[in-house]
């Protein structure tokens, strides 16, 4: 029996990859896990109680949309956030910005680009559901190096002509996993020219926004907005996962252009699954609420602080803008996974399981990735480990 073609060469996911690497071997110390971005931090308080409110609705089927209190919602916090005005008739709830990326991208890029094989842009390293829904499209996917040699942003603009002219999207991710890089209103405005000037959409990933170090990440859709961007070209993805700890809810929701909106609707429609009830619920609170939101932001301030201190006159070592990982240089990714798993018992994820390799070159292979997820106490136990280990 056949199966897909476009699917045969893809590597093993990153995590059953960095089981395979680490688990035929005892770790050498107490287990400290720094892997996955799950976040750790407390929940809301609210989540219990309107979950209870609001159990019968689990009885019934939901709107595919989102219900019009939790568009609204969605729609008050992006006016707040971005200072952008957003109608219900711009936003789908999703079931988290995974989902999101994924189906948009069926939904809105054509079988063809000026007669030819469309382009998918992407960072290398990246979110790795950018490149299953290229290749679930048929797309061509173009890896594009974020190197600190560029401030880990990708150089589309660099690009060949003929590269650019097939474009029909470009990912990108700010804060950036896994760096933290943050693009500025400048790039993204730069960005945008380069969507006009070339017909192609652009999907910002912002699903860490809400974690910064200094100053709150510049958003695409107030970038776009301030610029006269054409609105069908910028989609954003939002999640309730990490500025609110939610994870497991899986909801969030894609802003952009009325016509690409609808395209997205009809899609999910056959092919999507809507949130529970109870869950847009949970969801509408959320994203009217930021008291959670800043004292988890002032956690993983602390977090920043911590690390800025653990490695303190480390060479290459930056700390990040936004998000919550380290991406820490080392000599081999992998080597420097099962040293620190073998003698420390601290796990981290490989640079290269991020990325793709590209003329021989993979741009995460002289990094690890370590997620500051943990407990403060915790984390900074393994970030010192960590240190000693690699860097002592």
């Amino acid at each position: 029996m056949a199966f897909p073609e476009r699917f045969s060469n893809l590597p093993d996911y990153a995590f059953p990859r960095l089981r395979k690497l680490l688990d035929t071997h005892a770790p050498g110390g107490e287990p400290v896990a720094m892997t996955i971005g799950e976040p750790r931090h407390p929940m809301p308080e609210f989540v219990g109680p309107v979950l209870a409110e609001t159990l019968q609705g689990f009885a019934v089927y939901p709107p595919n949309d989102g219900t019009p209190e939790l568009l609204a919602a969605i729609g008050g916090w992006l006016k707040r956030r971005y200072r952008v005005e957003v109608g219900p008739e711009r936003l789908m709830v999703l079931n988290g910005t995974r989902e999101g990326l994924f189906n948009a991208a069926l939904a809105l890029v054509p079988e063809q680009k000026r007669g030819k094989r469309p382009v998918v842009l992407m960072p290398n390293p990246f979110y790795q559901v950018y490149a299953m829904a290229a290749l679930a499209l048929g797309a061509e996917p173009v890896y594009v190096p974020a190197l600190a040699s560029n401030g880990f942003l990708p150089d589309y603009a660099g690009l060949p002509r003929e590269i650019l002219e097939r474009t029909a999207l470009a990912y990108l991710c700010s804060p950036a996993n896994p760096q933290g890089s943050v693009a500025s209103r400048d790039y993204w405005a730069s960005l945008m020219d380069l969507a006009e000037a070339h017909d192609f959409r652009i999907f910002a990933d912002e699903c860490y926004s809400e974690i910064w170090r200094t100053a709150p990440p510049a958003g695409a859709l107030e970038v776009a907005d301030a610029t006269g961007a054409d609105p069908e070209r910028v989609f954003v993805f939002h999640s309730l996962s990490k500025r609110s700890n939610l994870p497991g809810l899986r909801s969030g929701f894609v802003a952009g252009g009325a016509g690409g909106i609808e395209r997205i609707r009809q899609l999910r429609a056959f092919a999507g699954a809507p949130l529970p009830l109870p869950v847009q619920r949970v969801s509408e609170r959320a994203w009217s609420d930021e008291a959670h939101v800043e004292a988890n932001r002032a956690l993983y301030q602390e977090k920043f602080r911590i690390a800025d201190a653990v490695f303190s006159g480390l060479q290459g070592y930056m700390g990040p803008e936004g998000g919550f990982f380290l991406w820490l240089p080392v000599p081999d990714g992998e080597e420097a996974a099962l040293k620190l798993w073998t003698e420390t018992g601290v796990r981290v994820l490989p640079g290269a399981y991020l990325a793709r390799e590209v003329g021989g070159e993979n741009p995460g292979k002289g990094y690890i990735r370590v997620a500051m997820v943990a407990p403060k106490d915790e984390m900074q136990r393994g970030l010192m480990r960590l240190r000693d280990c690699l860097y002592g």
